[in-house]
């Protein structure tokens, strides 16, 4: 999953960034409120973190600008702005969640992991096809309800990105955007190489390939 962080803050956007490296998410972090548009133009993203108090352009200001566009794209604001009232506008002017700060990283996780079920139209806590299984808690992921898998971060999210809609065909680009973020180095076969580990591991049929467009999960099992 690839996510685009909206945070002014070094310190505060650091700790996030490299909390979310850590999970397996690719994060692109800008600190500008003026730079959220063009960055949403230039690249596909699974979800926002928009902090309010931004330089630039407020973070209110930004959520309207993406909302005015039917951006459907998931929105969670991170704010110290603990006032009712602010947080009655962010949620009323389309943002998915609301986070106060400070907040615990792991409540952080969680809840984006809750906006990205519902962005999937998935309620519950794992990721399936009814074949796979995916844990975004443990990262483990296991078939026809046998032994869970561990997986590794970028097996994981090459994964998960498939599970989120079964089905659909994902192309190299595709995949590439969702596991690594600006200034990451992508190997030619890097996608070849996580695809033949996945397969190794879990079995040579989950995931398919759709020759000269990309891979996908079956739809259901």
């Amino acid at each position: 999953m690839r996510v685009l962080l909206v945070e002014d803050d070094t310190m505060i956007g650091e700790a996030i960034r490299d909390t979310l490296k850590d999970e397996s998410y690719a994060v692109d972090w800008i600190q500008n409120g003026l730079m959220v548009a063009s960055a949403l133009r230039a690249q596909p993203y699974d979800l926002v973190l928009l902090d309010l108090g931004l330089p630039g352009k407020d973070g209110q200001e930004v959520l309207a600008s993406i909302r005015s566009r039917r951006d459907a794209i998931p929105v969670l604001i991170i704010t110290a702005r603990d006032a009712l009232s602010a947080r009655l506008r962010g949620l009323d002017g389309g943002a998915d969640d609301y986070v106060l700060k400070p907040f615990d990283m792991e409540e952080l996780l969680a809840r984006m992991r809750a906006v990205l079920r519902r962005k999937g139209g998935c309620g519950a806590p794992t990721l399936g096809n009814g074949i796979v299984t995916l844990d975004p808690v443990t990262q483990e992921a296991s078939v026809n309800c046998g032994p869970a898998m561990p997986l590794t971060g970028r097996e994981f999210a090459l994964l998960q990105a498939l599970l989120i809609r079964p089905g659909a065909i994902l192309s190299r680009s595709a995949l590439e955007d969702r596991i690594y973020g600006w200034g990451e180095e992508v190997e030619s076969n890097a996608i070849d190489f996580l695809i033949h580990v996945l397969r190794r591991k879990l079995g040579n049929d989950i995931i398919k390939n759709v020759r000269g467009v990309g891979w996908r999960v079956s739809k259901s099992g």
